[in-house]
């Protein structure tokens, strides 16, 4: 029997581990008359494509892997397996029919079985039992985790949770096929904490790989050709041992068993770091780590709300001294939508995260998951949601849905000012002279940019539409607004060529060019693109190498040199 085990990613660059982990489960159970394949593909490609690439296997089986950005294309891609082979099982699994399989099955008369919590144990089962044609919800011993239609009734056992150690799925098939993606890595499995909007504490306690096996597979997969190695493990120092074990390790062969280059990205709990573990994040290679860590919101009513054990002083701290070190990526982010948390509400907590100095602040919307306490408890968490995933929040008592809208417009003026780093030198020039919280700023130029519609919007447009915008702001002084632009621009883009907003035709910018060429303490390595500029608010020279990157902060170092240098020449 035939069975593919099959995955759709949201984007190509992206790796799905699950169907991997599925395999080492049937290779390691071996279940008789059973030839197991994976599959991926991308929620982006021609459906078409995707379908043939499921049927050319000529499958008996289609195990689909279900999240939330994957499942209405998922169910289609079900539906139409079935409609051109009938005969073929389509099974389900993952995150997204785990805690509504009783419905998934009723809605959708394609899906003959869904396989709820984790599979390395029940797939195998499940493969054996109809390569054997047996009836699975009758076979014995039972299939973990097993959701099936049985007369006019649905069978819907509990979710998996494995007590032993799952089998490693990095199979030099698994690492073919990875083509330089990012590569993901666990080391542990379950969450010590319960939060209302999550479904990472329904996946048991914190049960940890032992540390051998981690140690083989980060210098498997540092040389695997990838450039990102994402561990996903919901809180990777729950356990400061393993975790402090796992940084020595990778800080003791970087550059040698681990090439240099390599990203590792870490989700912390920014409120339990110890100092065994400050003292090794220090030691990291600049862009060696990137850390991920949630806050949800700095209101101690909503954490609380929430099921959100936080302290919110000593996160704050924590993170202040992570971004000092200056050697790591730190990703923070907020949800919107949260109980308690009314716009004015979640400005305060927006403050008091950007004022952080994080490298990434996300602005996430609540999502109403399926078997997640915000969704399953709505007496106690009132919320007006979308019935379509993701799910998203449309109203609270606490927040409306025109509210909600202008967050949407900041979220996407965060993204593209400051997130993506192409300007924050010009927010920061902005907030330092005008009276605006960051807040105020991404909300009023969020709105003014949704007004104008952003969908595709030129990165020079854009530039443009935000100096037209900061340039009428009360205290902008135009000169120095264009100045912190032009910096922004000239280190993010290596082009070197300014947009036409910033543009100034002055012949002093070639003698200035000429000059800098000249002077051996300035002039380019051979070979080298240069991008250069004057800067007439501080009266300065202003020119990039575009050579190597911060790995950090993703810019080029500015150089500035001042005008009258060149004038009295």
């Amino acid at each position: 029997m035939n069975a593919v085990l099959f995955a759709l990613n949201a984007k190509y660059i992206h790796s799905s581990l699950a169907p991997w982990c599925l395999l080492a489960g049937v290779e390691k159970e071996k279940p008789e008359q059973v030839a197991v394949v994976v599959r991926e593909g991308t929620i982006n490609e021609k459906e078409s494509d995707v379908l043939n690439r499921i049927l050319d296997c000529a499958p008996q089986v289609v195990c689909f892997s279900c999240y939330l950005w994957n499942i209405r294309q998922t169910l289609r891609l079900a539906q139409q397996v079935k409609q051109q082979c009938p005969q073929v099982w389509i099974v389900l699994g993952g995150p997204e029919v785990s805690y509504n399989a009783a419905q998934v099955l009723r809605e959708n008369p394609q899906v003959d079985y869904i396989l709820s919590g984790e599979g390395e144990t029940s797939v195998p089962m499940l493969l054996e039992c109809l390569a054997k044609g047996e009836d699975p919800a009758a076979c014995e011993p039972q299939i973990p985790g097993l959701c099936a239609r049985v007369g006019d009734s649905v069978l819907e056992r509990e979710p998996c949770v494995l007590t032993q150690i799952p089998p490693s799925p990095y199979s030099q098939q698994y690492l073919h096929t990875l083509n330089g993606r990012i590569a993901y890595l666990e080391t542990s499995r379950g969450c010590p904490y319960s939060c209302a909007f999550c479904l990472s504490g329904r996946c048991g306690k914190p049960r940890f790989f032992p540390l051998e096996q981690a140690y083989r597979d980060i210098i498997t997969l540092a040389n695997s050709g990838a450039q990102t190695v994402k561990l996903i493990d919901r809180t990777f120092n729950a356990n400061v041992h393993h975790a402090d074990a796992i940084l020595s390790f990778i800080l003791e062969h970087y550059g040698r068993e681990i090439p240099e280059g390599i990203c590792f990205h870490f989700e912390l709990a920014g409120d339990i770091l110890r100092e065994s573990t400050f003292a090794l994040l220090e030691k990291a290679p600049p862009g060696a780590f990137q850390l991920e860590i949630g806050m949800q919101s700095f209101c101690e009513k909503t954490l609380a709300a929430v099921r959100r054990k936080t302290d919110c002083r000593v996160l704050q701290d924590n993170i202040r001294r992570l971004v000092a070190m200056g050697n790591m990526h730190v990703h923070i982010d907020l949800i919107a939508g949260l109980p308690y948390e009314d716009l004015a509400g979640f400005g305060e907590s927006f403050n008091t995260g950007y004022a952080l100095g994080a490298q990434m602040m996300q602005l996430g919307f609540l999502k109403l998951l399926h078997g997640a306490a915000m969704r399953e408890e709505p007496e106690e968490y009132p919320c007006e949601f979308s019935p379509e995933p993701p799910y998203e929040v449309i109203r609270t008592p606490w927040i409306t849905p025109k509210e909600l809208d202008v967050l949407r417009g900041a979220e996407d003026a965060l993204e593209r000012c400051y997130n993506s780093g192409r300007f924050r030198g010009t927010v920061a020039y902005v907030l330092r002279v005008s009276a605006m919280t960051p807040f105020e700023f991404y909300c009023r130029f969020g709105a003014a940019a949704s007004r104008r519609g952003t969908a595709n919007i030129p990165l020079d447009e854009y530039t443009q539409l935000l100096y037209e915008w900061c340039a009428a702001l009360p205290g902008v002084e135009q000169p120095l607004l264009r100045d912190a632009m032009v910096c922004d621009r000239l280190t993010t883009n290596s082009s070197g060529r300014l947009p036409h907003c910033l543009h100034v035709a002055d012949p002093m910018l070639g003698k200035v060019v000429r000059m800098l060429a000249a002077d051996p303490q300035t002039a380019p390595k051979p070979g080298v693109k240069r991008g250069a500029a004057i800067l007439y608010g501080a009266r300065k020279a202003a020119f990039v190498d575009y050579t190597q990157k911060n790995p950090v902060t993703g810019r080029y170092l500015l150089h500035t040199r001042s005008i009258d240098n060149f004038c009295v020449k």
